[in-house]
């Protein structure tokens, strides 16, 4: 365990006794630490339901191609607490934050608190700050947390520019029950004369940030109306005002990262940056990398349990739209080479798991379902089970992600397995496959 375990583990006791959403904690710490969120370097904020985190990823790449130096901030983390600050070292190039550095940190932050009640997420976005504060760099890839208005990274007064990505429902026990309030929440990272890049929406979410927008007097740049991104020939195609680029299709997989590969450029497009060309943008969505994100897993412990010619293939998402998009893309995988698809399936009890998991009706042989390990508010696995059967497919429960490879492998023949539901077993399913001991603190420390 990394001593920074230990000090997490103290801030987590931290928490006040009632949650609701305010920014009056972390401001007061970060006044006590002398305001670092106003020296930080030009903020790109994305907020979002869907796709937010590979916006980012392709934002940071195609700002390092272009040889320019990028911080990030991201949550929550899948192996170790590091993954959610990058820093920026030379010229195109960043990296996770070193253990003595973020220990150092996470402490001076615990001092300038001095007991008081705050969240998880509000005092670790402090250390986040202060560390970008600090070191020099040309942007900061900032993503939210939960929501937008309310969310711990809104200290910020001035973005360079805002990106809306797709709403959907989520967290409506913070959010609301409609999309038209989780919109409202999301739009409140909009500021005045900041630009705000919003990506596919439904109509009602829409609406609803345009209604802000508005009251904000932001300039929209919307998917659909302002900018079209799309793909033709092999090439996904980006048009604007400012005219037609002919880029690569994005590294990452599904037909859903086309609209993120979008969001991503006309964020850049926004910024007015010369020293950004189409070039590094290009290089960008062939070097972007978001684990996690209909990942397909090389050789290791777990692929290695497999038989021949399987495929192991691991997906985050917990929601309709996130169920929708990777069921299309396991879809299009059986058209191109088929083979049988086995689902294993680990959901938190806030996410709806029927609304997840009808979209692979006809579509999975059948589902494996196991409890997320050191997840208490996680599904069990006989409990979901039944909710997969409620929803006219086949499952099984497992006790462990062992044995739910083994489950899932069923025979000798080559199976197409995805794991899939949860961030936070994505964690453990990367921490198995590749041997690396897991953060004492879960991914879905808030």
């Amino acid at each position: 365990m990394a001593a920074s375990d230990a000090i997490l583990t103290r801030l987590l006791a931290l928490h006040p006794k009632i949650i609701d959403l305010s920014l009056d904690r972390v401001q007061r710490l970060l006044g006590r630490l002398g305001n670092p969120e106003r020296r930080l370097p030009p903020v790109i904020h994305v907020a979002g339901t869907n796709g937010k985190g590979s916006t980012c990823a392709y934002l940071l790449a195609q700002i390092e191609a272009a040889q320019l130096k990028a911080h990030a901030y991201t949550s929550p983390h899948l192996v170790r607490f590091h993954e959610r600050i990058r820093l920026a070292q030379t010229p195109g190039h960043s990296c996770f934050i070193e253990e003595t550095q973020l220990m150092a940190l996470l402490e001076e932050c615990e001092a300038a608190n001095d007991g008081a009640p705050i969240t998880f997420f509000e005092i670790t976005t402090a250390a986040a700050f202060l560390a970008f504060s600090r070191q020099p760099a040309d942007y900061l890839v900032l993503e939210v947390g939960l929501g937008g208005r309310l969310d711990a990274t809104n200290v910020i007064e001035r973005p360079s520019v805002s990106v809306i990505t797709m709403i959907d429902y989520d967290h409506q026990h913070y959010l609301g029950d409609s999309l038209t309030l989780i919109a409202r929440e999301k739009a409140g990272i909009l500021r005045p004369g900041v630009p705000g890049v919003v990506g596919r929406q439904n109509e009602e979410a829409l609406r609803e940030i345009e209604r802000r927008a508005d009251e904000a007097r932001s300039a929209l740049h919307i998917q659909g109306r302002d900018w079209l991104c799309f793909e033709q020939s092999g090439r996904l195609v980006f048009q604007d005002e400012s005219g037609l680029s002919d880029l690569p299709l994005p590294r990452l997989k599904g037909a859903f990262q086309i609209d993120n590969a979008g969001n991503a450029v006309a964020a850049l497009r926004c910024l007015k940056d010369a020293r950004i060309q189409d070039r590094h943008i290009a290089e960008g969505l062939k070097r972007a990398k978001w684990p996690a994100r209909m990942q397909r897993l090389g050789p290791g412990a777990l692929t290695d349990r497999l038989a021949p010619q399987s495929e192991l293939w691991l997906d985050g998402g917990h929601n309709a739209a996130a169920g929708h998009a990777v069921a299309q893309a396991m879809a299009q995988l059986e058209e191109r080479a088929p083979k049988p698809l086995v689902l294993i399936l680990g959901m938190l009890r806030s996410k709806d798991a029927a609304a997840y998991v009808r979209h692979f009706k006809g579509l999975a042989q059948k589902v494996v379902t196991l409890a997320i390990p050191g997840e208490p508010n996680a599904y069990g696995a006989e409990e979901l089970a039944m909710i997969v059967r409620g929803e006219d497919l086949s499952a099984e429960p497992a006790r462990s992600l062992a044995e739910a490879i083994c489950g899932a492998a069923g025979n000798s023949a080559p199976q197409r397995v995805l794991i899939a539901g949860s961030l936070y077993l994505a964690g453990h399913v990367l921490a198995q496959q590749e041997g690396l001991p897991m953060s004492a603190v879960s991914g879905s420390a808030r």
